[in-house]
């Protein structure tokens, strides 16, 4: 297995876990009483539109190759931290609201 396939398999099993999480929250936003759903549905749509960007982008970013796929990946990178973060504030919204 070449760099490449693992840089993609790693990152795969990362969104993977991330959908995981999401259903936990998307579970104990069903749960909560009405008013705090809208609020907590809120959040979940959120993080599934930064999972559904992460799954596109590492599918773009797998069909490069050579110095393009260098180049985007720095990118990739950026918007991957991004997903991080907003994994860790619905985390932390979660825990605060329930």
């Amino acid at each position: 297995m070449n760099d490449k396939e693992l840089y993609q398999q790693k990152k795969q099993t990362q969104l993977n876990e991330w959908k995981t999480g999401m259903i936990q929250f998307r579970t104990q936003a069903f749960a909560a009483r009405t008013h705090l759903q809208l609020e907590l549905n809120k959040h979940v749509k959120l993080l599934e539109s930064k999972l559904e960007e992460g799954k596109i982008k590492l599918a773009e970013l797998v069909k490069m190759t050579g110095h393009s796929f260098e180049s985007a990946k720095k990118n990739f990178e950026i918007m991957w931290d991004s997903i991080i973060v907003a994994f860790a504030d619905t985390a932390i919204k979660f825990k605060a609201l329930t």
